[in-house]
Order: C-alpha cells, then sequence, then structure tokens
C-alpha cells in the first residue's frame, strides 16, 4: 500500500499490481468499504497484463478522512478526476455502488474525457429507493461497533443472505478497526453518513450521464435490490453505446458474491481496450 498525495488535503491509500507501462485500470469500492472488497480482481489483472490499481476511497480504509466531515459526492469525484490526471496514459475506471456513482460523475462532468473506458458495478442514476435505504440501514445499525469479529460476521451473514457465512475472518478484519475500547468498529468516517447529499444527487447525475462519451459496461447482480429493470432501462436509453451484463446468483455487492464471474465478465470487456 501507498498513500498518494492528490490535493492539499487528502491522500488515498492505494494497491497496485502489475507494470506500470500496462493499461491502467482502477477500481474504486462503495460506501463503506474499503480497496479489499473486489476479491482476487488485483493479482488477476496484473497476471492478464494490466496495470491494476485499488484505492481506498476519502474516509474510508487507511485513506485520509476529510478534515470538514463533508463527504459529498463531487467530492469523491474531484479525487477520482485528481488520480486520472496523474496517470501518463488515460486509465480504465470500474466503480461499485458509490464509486460507480462518483467515476460516473467525474467523467460526465468534465468536457474533456479523463478514462479511456468505465465499468459501473451494480449502480445507475435511477437507483431503487428501497434497496439504498436498505444499505444506509445496515451501515448506521452497529455505532457501537462489535465485541469481536464473529459478531461483525454475524451482522454481515444477516445482511447477505445469498453468501455462505465465511469461517475465515481474516479478510473482514481488513474492514474493521479494533480501537482501544476492545470493540471492532468498521473502517470509515462515521460523518460518512452525515454527509447525507451524496446520494441525493440524482438530476446531476442524469446529466453526467448524458454527456458519457466513452464505452461503458454496466454490471448488474441479478438479485441486486439497488438497481431494477427501470434503472437498467434508464441508463440504457441514456447511454445507448453501453454494454450491459447481468451475473447470475450475485447481489448488490457482485464482486464479494461472485468473485470469479466478475472478473471474468470485467476482463472480457477490458480486452478490447488492452
Amino acid at each position: 500500500m501507498i498513500k498518494l498525495q492528490i490535493s492539499n488535503n487528502m491522500r488515498l491509500a492505494i494497491d497496485f499490481a502489475g507494470n506500470s507501462s500496462d493499461q491502467a485500470v482502477i477500481f474504486f469500492h462503495g460506501g463503506g468499504q474499503t480497496r479489499h472488497a473486489w476479491g482476487e480482481a488485483l493479482e488477476v489483472l496484473a497476471a492478464k497484463g494490466y496495470f491494476a490499481a485499488t484505492v481506498d476511497m476519502r474516509g474510508h480504509g487507511h485513506s485520509d478522512w476529510a478534515k470538514d466531515g463533508n463527504y459529498h459526492l463531487a467530492d469523491f469525484a474531484d479525487d477520482i478526476i485528481n488520480l486520472c490526471a496523474m496517470f501518463d496514459h488515460k486509465p480504465i475506471l470500474v466503480g461499485a455502488s458509490l464509486g460507480g456513482l462518483s467515476s460516473l460523475l467525474a467523467i460526465g462532468s468534465r468536457d474533456t474525457d479523463i478514462a479511456r473506458a468505465l465499468v459501473l458495478v451494480d449502480i445507475v442514476p435511477k437507483m431503487n429507493i428501497a434497496g439504498t435505504h436498505h444499505i444506509k440501514a445496515f451501515m448506521s445499525a452497529h455505532p457501537n461497533g462489535f465485541a469481536s469479529l464473529d459478531d461483525a460476521a454475524d451482522a454481515i451473514a444477516a445482511y447477505t443472505p445469498q453468501r455462505k457465512r465465511r469461517k475465515d475472518l481474516s479478510g473482514l478484519s481488513k474492514n474493521l478497526r479494533l480501537r482501544e475500547d476492545g470493540r471492532y468498529y468498521w473502517h470509515w468516517d462515521p460523518q460518512f453518513l452525515v454527509s447525507t447529499k451524496q446520494l441525493n444527487l440524482e438530476n446531476h447525475l442524469e446529466i453526467a450521464t448524458d454527456n458519457i462519451r466513452i464505452p461503458v459496461l454496466l454490471v448488474r447482480g441479478e438479485k441486486s435490490n439497488v438497481v431494477d429493470d427501470d434503472g437498467v432501462s434508464d441508463f440504457l436509453q441514456r447511454v445507448p453505446h453501453a454494454e450491459y451484463v447481468q451475473v447470475d446468483g450475485a447481489a448488490h455487492m457482485i464482486a464479494g458474491d461472485s468473485n470469479q464471474q466478475f472478473n471474468q465478465v470485467v476482463l472480457e470487456f477490458l480486452s478490447k481496450y488492452k
């Protein structure tokens, strides 16, 4: 892991893999997650000849917390714009949920393209409100943390019934912090939830979506409660050149539910732009 200074007040934690001279692919996770949410994607893409990067978005993981406590979508988008500018050649962006919305706004709000292509992972401007409320409810459900990793694993298992509960909790420890009180807390700034404006930008997102010129792949989880048929239809009407794939058996967090299938879908798309 390294920390890159992308603005005066923000450093982002990033893992890199592969040769820096190869096509860069940057992964941005969903709200409340970290750069570890992508499973084996970093190593898989590097082995296929890509320069892969997984990022902790501001206020998440090992990246800096916003000193002003603001986590509006425009702030995340600015981070992505600044990060893309650091690459010699335009990267390909892969964004899930919050990371996808931020990437969409970053690309669609600029007059010149900052990226070569975009993969949106189970996110569209016209979201299912019940699904987003479900996510917020889970994220705010344990303000006092967990007594153990097992307790956290139980909470995740109840939230993601489509997955088998993991017996090995070493990966889970990357998403939690053990504080001085002996309890485990999610590895993100609690102020993130306070900045509720971040998901109330549908009009701005629609304008940005209408301005997308680069190649796009929309990946939807078959069991998603965030992206429904109406949301997919609206997006494909706005971006008629976009490709669309549904991952069977996966819910909103596709990379966590069906990692191998997700990686294969992404690689098939990326092969066109290598």
